[in-house]
């Protein structure tokens, strides 16, 4: 998924300094263009949080009536320096790259792009889908692959009863049992939970890692500290186990991974080390540079979508508070 938004400030992240206990933040409402367009909610990038593991970007969708909201139609743009990880609840988006990859993103499917030196693609929801749910996740790369070749990962996660109350599928990383053959490039953790009501789970996990719940539904207690619908919970490392408790039947993403300690510089759908390389990397777009490639077979009113314009100021580092 693009960042559509015309008014695109840069993101310049670091790591701060750990704190206690369980940091909740409430997701903001971003429209994708457009008078009928789809809204998401966005939790990461957050002004007080720049990563979990090497999850930079949270975006939450739905359910949305197709009819009323047009759907998912995100003509050509560019990535780098990244990996996105899409997941759906409901519905389906047709996927075109340019690696050469055309396939369909259903529920509970994961599909991962590597757009590390550069790569285009376009998401457009199928005819036959009448509500879109889901989630659109980035992961940054480490400096030392963010040159990688295009790439294009499917798998099928299947749904299992881990405990009394508890399924779960694993689509990145391992749980409980469960693991998933997805490849990234830092140790990383992507699962959807569904717990019954009164449900109470407890659950080993890596003592080095920081997690994280979006709460898709449900009344959702994580470690403790209640999160709320669409919100995003937080613990840093230094848990062996999280305790998740369901007071109504509720369904969740849980993400992890091993910190990550690289500054970058996340603006619009690029992914850079400083301006200077922001700046190159938004011309090599506008020029139709062969760096991101072309997209066959997209049919939709923009042919590709252009970058927005650099901020007057040079994109300067900013801690994570």
């Amino acid at each position: 998924m693009s960042r559509t938004e015309t008014d695109t400030a840069e993101v310049v992240c670091a790591r701060g300094e750990s704190t206690p206990g369980v940091q909740v933040l409430v997701a903001r409402d971003v429209p994708l263009g457009g008078p009928r367009a789809m809204t998401v909610r966005r939790t990461l990038p957050h002004r007080e949080r720049s990563f979990v593991g090497a999850w930079c970007f949270v975006d939450h969708y739905g359910p949305d009536d197709v009819s009323v909201t047009g759907g998912m139609d995100v003509p050509p743009h560019p990535h780098t320096g990244l990996q996105t990880v899409s997941w759906l609840f409901e519905g389906e988006i047709e996927h075109r790259d340019s690696g050469g990859v055309h396939g369909m993103v259903r529920p509970g499917e994961v599909n991962l792009m590597t757009g590390a030196r550069g790569i285009c693609h376009s998401e457009v929801s199928t005819p036959e889908t009448s509500t879109l749910h889901g989630v659109q996740l980035w992961v940054v790369l480490p400096e030392a692959d963010r040159d990688l070749p295009r790439n294009f990962e499917h798998f099928a996660a299947p749904s299992v009863e881990v405990a009394p109350g508890v399924r779960l599928r694993v689509f990145l990383g391992e749980l409980a049992g469960q693991s998933s053959p997805v490849r990234t490039q830092t140790p990383l953790l992507g699962a959807e939970v569904l717990l019954e009501a009164g449900t109470t789970w407890e659950v080993d996990v890596e003592e080095a890692h920081e997690y994280a719940v979006l709460v898709d539904s449900g009344d959702v207690e994580f470690c403790g500290e209640a999160v709320p619908q669409h919100g995003l919970g937080i613990v840093d490392p230094g848990r062996a186990t999280l305790t998740l408790r369901a007071n109504s039947a509720a369904r969740l993403v849980l993400l992890g991974g091993e910190p990550y300690e690289e500054q970058i510089v996340m603006w619009w759908n690029f992914i850079g080390r400083d301006h200077d390389e922001i700046v190159a990397l938004r011309e090599q777009w506008e020029t139709h540079s062969e760096r991101f490639g072309e997209v066959v077979g997209y049919e939709g009113k923009t042919a590709r979508l252009p970058a927005p314009a650099i901020p007057g100021a040079t994109l300067r580092p900013r801690r994570q508070p």
